[in-house]
C-alpha cells in the first residue's frame, strides 16, 4: 500500500509517500512545495493544488493523510493554514483517495512515543524508521513522511476494545429503549 502524508503550510508544504508491507515501511518519494512570500494567497493555493496533483498522478497512492488544523496565537496564520489544508484535501478528493486526518500530537506520539516530541526528535525517528541517511530539504518534508508513517502504524495497530455501534447494541439489548 502507498500512503501520501501532507504537512500543509502557507509557504512550504511538505509531502512524503511511503510503501507499507506488513510492519515494514519504505520511502517512495518525498519533497516540498515552496511558495514565495510575495505570491498572493490564490497563487500559493494553486501551487499547492497543482503540486499535489502532480505527486498523486506520478505515484498513485492508495491513501492520503493530512495534519489537522490547530489554533495558534495568530488567527491569520490559522486561517491561511486552513485554506492550504482545504486545497490539499480537494486534490485528494479529485483523485478519489481515502482521506484521514491526524493531530500533531498523534503524529509525534506514533513516530517517537511522545506527543510532546520536538521537531528534531520527529525528524530523527523518521530517518531511523525509513532508513534515510541524507538530510531533509526542510523539516516539512520529514513531517509529511511522519504523517504517512503515523497512518501506516494506525492501520496496522490492533483495534483493542473498539467495536461498532451494531456490535455494542447486539451485546447490550437491554440498553435499547422501546
Amino acid at each position: 500500500m502507498l500512503i501520501l502524508g501532507v504537512d500543509p503550510g502557507s509557504l512550504v508544504t511538505g509531502y512524503g509517500i511511503i510503501e507499507t508491507q506488513g510492519n515494514s515501511y519504505r520511502r517512495t518519494a518525498s519533497g516540498i512545495i515552496s511558495m514565495r512570500p510575495s505570491d498572493t494567497v490564490a497563487i500559493r493555493l494553486r501551487k499547492v493544488y497543482d503540486g499535489l496533483i502532480a505527486v498523486i498522478d506520478a505515484h498513485h497512492p492508495d491513501e492520503f493523510c493530512v495534519e489537522t488544523a490547530f489554533y495558534g496565537k495568530n488567527i491569520q496564520s490559522t486561517l491561511k493554514l486552513g485554506q492550504v489544508r482545504g486545497v490539499a484535501i480537494l486534490a485528494a478528493v479529485h483523485r478519489q483517495l481515502a482521506i484521514t486526518e491526524y493531530s500533531p500530537r498523534e503524529i509525534k506520539r506514533s513516530v517517537t512515543g511522545s506527543g510532546a516530541a520536538s521537531k528534531q526528535q520527529v525528524e530523527y525517528m523518521v530517518k531511523v524508521i525509513l532508513g534515510i541517511e541524507e538530510a531533509f530539504r526542510k523539516s516539512d518534508e520529514a513531517d509529511g513522511l511522519a504523517l504517512a508513517v503515523c497512518h501506516a502504524m494506525q492501520l496496522s495497530a490492533p483495534r483493542k476494545g473498539r467495536r461498532s455501534w451494531e456490535q455494542f447494541l447486539e451485546s447490550h439489548p437491554e440498553r435499547i429503549k422501546k
